[in-house]
């Protein structure tokens, strides 16, 4: 995810990122401005007293039309971005909720056991991550006694495989401790969410926009821009160049917006920070279980 300082406009206007909008469509702009110049050029010599001047208006009115459809392309796509953060801001309130309450039931001589604890907590993150993302890669994931890496291989599902093995040690602790041995409600709030929160993130990305909605958009686009140059290049002559660009940049620019964010768990510049999250909750789950390593 771009960082950036949002009151910053000056920079912001000049910056060129590697996923901007501008630079992934700026083939297509040169071509559309070709086009839309050899148009305007046969229309104004050969055409200009045949057609007729009013050809602008079907433009005027379909483009308020594709607007309120863009706008609510945007909007479907944004709902699923900002749910996939909320999600994962869960997940890290979450992790430090649970290593709190563990905090407060483990004993600070018991080292191993909390050790054990916060491993399996912040991998759970590592893992989720790497699930949305369809990779197989290790980073971030600590193998302990509790968490072996042959067996951790050998799953298709990883974070349920973590929150099973998280969930039986706890099980156990409490289970062996008298004095506890009740807790275990306490703590299954905040253990049941992490599969919650896996599920919920996986609905997101299960379930994109519909196919024939995300063509529609495309196809509705595609032939606005397409009859720009017809209609702009007799009334406004080579003036339409610059037009049709610009009206191209936005519309494309829209749906391309669209369709990076509508899938947030990736690792674009638009997509959500869940690697930061993931070592954040490592972080915060370290200093709290683990004080006398950080």
């Amino acid at each position: 995810m771009v960082t950036y300082n949002p009151k910053d406009w000056l920079l912001l206007l000049i910056h060129f990122h590697k996923s901007d909008t501008f630079r992934v469509l700026l083939p297509a702009l040169f071509l559309l401005g070709a086009i839309t110049g050899a148009v305007t050029f046969v229309e104004q010599t050969y055409f200009k007293n045949f057609l007729p001047t009013n050809l602008t208006l079907f433009h005027q009115l379909s483009g308020f039309i594709i607007s309120l459809v863009l706008v609510f392309r945007v909007n479907s796509a944004y709902d699923r971005w900002w749910e996939g953060r909320k999600l994962w801001g869960a997940l890290l309130n979450n992790s430090r909720n649970l290593a709190i309450k563990l905090n407060t039931l483990v004993p600070k001589d018991d080292k191993v056991t909390r050790k054990e604890l916060q491993a399996l907590i912040s991998n759970f993150a590592y893992a989720l991550k790497e699930h949305l993302r369809d990779n197989v890669t290790l980073r971030g994931i600590e193998f302990t006694n509790e968490l072996k890496q042959e067996s951790y291989a050998l799953r298709s599902h990883k974070p349920n495989y973590i929150a099973t093995q998280l969930t039986a040690l706890i099980m156990t602790y409490c289970t062996k401790s008298k004095h506890i041995s009740n807790e275990y409600l306490i703590l299954n709030e905040n253990i049941n969410s992490l599969t919650d929160i896996c599920g919920s993130c996986e609905r997101i990305k299960n379930t994109p926009i519909p196919y024939s909605y995300s063509i529609f958009i495309k196809r509705v686009v595609f032939l606005y821009i397409i009859t720009m140059p017809i209609s702009f290049g007799l009334t406004l002559g080579y003036w339409s160049i610059p037009i049709v660009m610009f009206m191209f940049y936005a519309f494309a620019s829209l749906e391309l917006i669209s369709e990076e964010i509508e899938e947030p768990f990736g690792s674009d510049d638009n997509d959500l920070p869940t690697e930061e999250i993931a070592e954040k909750i490592k972080k915060n789950t370290t200093e709290i279980l683990l004080p006398w390593v950080s």
